[in-house]
């Protein structure tokens, strides 16, 4: 398994734009949840933090699309630098206003422009296709960067939080705004990797990949996967609570992303054989079988079994779906389609925090999880359309059937 992943970085570049990625998305993870702390710091409060922060992930969920667009039309080196310093400008000026004590409407209308911030994700992993298209190694590159994916939002909530607490209030978000400045500048000097810009076809020319059918399929899973992130992050916290084992949350959280990071890991090493459609199938089919465990656990232990066996099947979930993206999008196209599926997992981890707090107050944490079964086994669902109207592929063969 180790020699597959050695293997992909043995491409001159390739580690080098990993790492200023893996540096340039660190902000995803720490403005939101270093926002909350700020304010909640410096007003005693969550009403105002909560609003913020929801205003901070619905912009980005609405406006990243747009930039991804931009990059697949004039390339990553050119619109990169534009949009992280719009990005950066409009969190520099929020915590400028918070510093001041300025009305809150200024902070709102501070906060919008940072949904700008571009989906680095996407621009790795569009570096990745360009790489190895056609080649078997990409659906590890592909692993390779879901499990980063984790490792971000596992550490940049941390290192947010504990700036914010031992630092200054402002200290969390203002090195989400520095890791976002100097990432991107690292990532788009590297012009022996970007892809290039190619010309689009009359498909996306005139309108997003929006229009495709078989994007709906991947964004749907996203969705759902987002609802189980929102509801898991919530439901540990009322569930360790309730049994008086608060502090015991993060470790149960920690654990489910480490059972995600760890299958993400051994699928990526793996090449199987069969459709993408069957494999995408299969694998939310078992997400939503491994969630009916949460439903019957009764201690915090238990939970913790339950929460690593559902970790488990959420990074190869999101590997598959992000390779079914690279065969049905057209190349010119692609940053933009990667993206929307990452903003699809925004918008449902704002749902499903939504729902779940909701059900945790009117009927406790059993509820909760039933609402996020319930998102999954309707993905499941949507997942076989696939066999009905298999995606057409709008390229050279990807790594995987």
């Amino acid at each position: 398994m180790i020699g597959a992943y050695r293997d992909i970085f043995r491409t001159p570049g390739s580690a080098a734009f990993s790492a200023a990625g893996f540096v340039a998305r660190l902000p995803i993870a720490m403005v939101g949840i270093g926002t909350v702390t700020m304010i909640s710091q410096i007003e005693g409060g969550y009403g105002l933090a909560g609003a913020l922060a929801a205003t901070l992930a619905l912009s980005n969920a609405a406006l990243t699309p747009v930039v991804s667009r931009a990059v697949d039309r004039y390339g990553q080196f050119t619109v990169l630098p534009i949009a992280s310093g719009v990005a950066a400008l409009a969190i520099a000026s929020m915590l400028v206003g918070v510093r001041l004590d300025a009305p809150a409407w200024v902070l709102f209308v501070c906060a919008v422009p940072s949904g700008f911030m571009p989906t680095i994700g996407a621009m790795v992993r569009a570096r990745w296709t360009e790489v190895y298209r056609g080649d078997e190694r990409l659906r590890t590159a592909f692993a390779f960067e879901s499990v980063v994916d984790e490792m971000c939002f596992i550490f940049g909530p941390v290192l947010a939080v504990g700036l914010s607490v031992s630092v200054a209030p402002e200290a969390g978000p203002l090195a989400g705004l520095i890791f976002l400045v100097v990432g991107t500048a690292a990532l788009v000097v590297q012009r022996r990797t970007e892809p290039p810009v190619h010309p689009r076809g009359r498909t996306t020319a005139s309108g997003t990949v929006l229009r495709l059918p078989a994007m709906w399929v991947p964004i749907i899973v996203m969705i759902s996967l987002g609802a189980v992130f929102g509801t898991i992050d919530v439901g540990a916290i009322a569930f360790t609570s309730d049994r008086g084992q608060a502090g015991s949350a993060t470790v149960v959280l920690a654990l489910f992303a480490v059972g995600s990071a760890a299958s993400g890991l051994v699928f990526g090493a793996l090449r199987l054989v069969a459709p993408l459609r069957t494999q995408l199938f299969v694998a939310v089919s078992a997400v939503t079988i491994l969630l009916v465990p949460l439903l019957f656990a009764g201690t915090v232990p238990l939970l913790t079994l339950a929460y690593v066996a559902a970790g488990a099947t959420i990074s190869p979930t999101m590997i598959i779906t992000t390779a079914l993206v690279e065969r049905s999008v057209p190349v010119s196209a692609l940053t933009e389609g990667i993206t929307w599926t990452v903003a699809g997992i925004g918008v449902g981890v704002s749902l499903g925090s939504a729902v779940a707090g909701q059900m945790i107050d009117r009927s406790g944490t059993t509820a909760a999880f039933a609402v996020a079964l319930g998102g999954v086994a309707v993905a499941t669902m949507v997942t076989a359309w696939l066999f009905v109207r298999p995606p057409r592929p709008t390229g050279p063969p990807s790594s995987t059937p």
